[in-house]
């Protein structure tokens, strides 16, 4: 006989969104800095371009895996 598996808990699946929405920014984070010791400018604008990219770019993954949480649940 095999055991059905649970679908995961609400929680451990938000938790897991919230972590890989602080990785995204923090590795967009990274290579803006790296950009910036690579190729020198003012202001940091390589770092400061690149998170905020990272950041709209978690933000839209967090809302497409909420949509779809809440689609599988109805």
């Amino acid at each position: 006989m095999t055991k059905k598996r649970q679908p995961l808990n609400k929680f451990v699946r938000f938790t897991g969104i919230a972590f890989q929405m602080g990785l995204t920014i923090y590795l967009g984070n990274l290579l803006g800095e790296y950009l910036d010791q690579k190729y020198p400018n003012e202001n940091d604008a390589y770092t400061k371009g690149v998170t905020l990219l990272a950041v709209f770019v978690s933000m839209f993954s967090v809302i497409m895996q909420v949509s779809k949480i809440s689609k599988t649940n109805d």
